[in-house]
């Protein structure tokens, strides 16, 4: 190791200046042609991004929305899913998942996680069904997918559907399966600081079922298939043609991305055997896309956090309040102690540079910091 861990650095989770800076010419390009034509809404971007979209995720369908949330809340109602309804999730996730349900009038019904995984732990799925449950909604936390096996199984022995919270995890593989393409939906997020981010809010649903496709393009545009002429109440929930040039610049390099940010892994792996700490927990047959590299810390969680910010080293939990405890869900009933493996999480969890953008010298910064603190 090179670097001489006295020289501080700032090392950010996420460095889109950079990235931006490899792709200038490319993105400046697809944003004047927007400009030059004028034509921003539900343009031919958003359908060639759709198409890409679809064949990158190996579905028959994609729709663009204007983001990630709009995409599991228009999957709800397309679903026909409302009012004294259920819908099983996980607790720790971000405020979108449990959000969405709410926000289309159905109940989220929490399911305690897998400590290895962060996801929802299958085993405990079939005890919170009720007569009321409609849908099952894994989400694939941090760039690693879900037990779809245990989820679809559970489904199928129910009754119920499953839409895929893919929020962090576009391209990563459960059994050569690419995330999103399992359930009845896969719901993309691509707001700018995930792995494949735009520059401002954007979404996509992606599904094999035409019905579902056909309605929730329907339901993007106020409910409307042909101008002025509404078959039902929808949303404005339209993907702008100027994000979808821009992902579509962007969608070539996802791959090579990817592609770094496990190599980012590995090495982090590598460097961290024999430390007090619980590097990510990657299941055979899995491929991990590290949207965050999030490491468990047990009882020194917050020290080491505060030293790597301190030494310029961005360091964040994800997330640090479930929702189960959250305000805005009191009524549900939940307490401290519901979900005791969700709750050891959120004491333990810690997410530090991942980013493709890193080079050998952050990652050396990185290692020697976190060695120091242990040491």
């Amino acid at each position: 190791m090179t670097t001489k861990s006295s020289t501080k650095m700032h090392i950010p989770l996420l460095d889109l200046k950079s990235q931006y800076r490899a792709m200038k010419a490319e993105i400046g390009s697809a944003i004047q042609k927007i400009l030059d034509s004028q034509s921003f809404i539900l343009g031919p971007e958003v359908q060639e991004l759709e198409t890409a979209i679809a064949r990158f995720c190996g579905t028959k369908y994609a729709v663009g929305v204007t983001s990630g949330t709009d995409a599991l809340f228009l999957s709800i109602k397309a679903m026909d899913i409302g009012q004294g309804d259920e819908i099983v999730t996980t607790p720790f996730t971000f405020i979108a998942t449990g959000g969405a349900i709410h926000n289309a009038g159905a109940k989220p019904v929490f399911c305690d996680i897998d400590p290895r995984t962060f996801n929802i732990d299958t085993k405990k799925i079939k005890a919170k069904v009720t007569k009321n449950t409609k849908v099952l909604m894994p989400v694939h936390l941090y760039g690693l997918m879900a037990d779809m096996d245990g989820v679809m199984a559970a489904a199928k022995e129910c009754g119920l559907k499953v839409i895929e919270d893919n929020a962090q995890a576009i391209g990563a593989t459960y059994k050569g399966k690419v995330a999103g393409s399992i359930g009845d939906t896969g719901c993309i997020s691509f707001f700018p600081g995930k792995n494949l981010g735009a520059y401002g809010d954007a979404g996509m649903v992606v599904t094999n079922d035409e019905a579902l496709a056909q309605k929730i393009k329907v339901l993007r545009v106020h409910g409307s298939k042909v101008r002025y002429i509404h078959e039902m109440i929808g949303f404005n929930s339209r993907l702008d043609n100027l994000q979808a040039a821009i992902l579509i610049v962007k969608l070539k390099y996802l791959n090579d991305w990817t592609k770094r940010r496990q190599e980012n892994a590995d090495y982090y792996n590598s460097q961290f055997k024999g430390l007090p700490l619980q590097t990510p927990f990657v299941p055979e047959g899995y491929t991990h896309v590290y949207h965050q590299y999030t490491m468990r810390v047990p009882n020194k969680r917050d020290s080491l956090m505060s030293f790597l910010n301190n030494n310029g080293i961005e360091a964040r939990t994800y997330y640090p309040i479930p929702l189960h405890l959250q305000e805005c869900f009191k009524e549900l009933g939940y307490k401290k102690g519901s979900f005791p493996e969700t709750e050891k999480a959120m004491d333990e969890a810690v997410s530090i540079p991942i980013d493709a953008e890193l080079t050998l010298e952050q990652k050396e910064y990185v290692v020697a910091k976190v060695k120091e603190f242990f040491a």
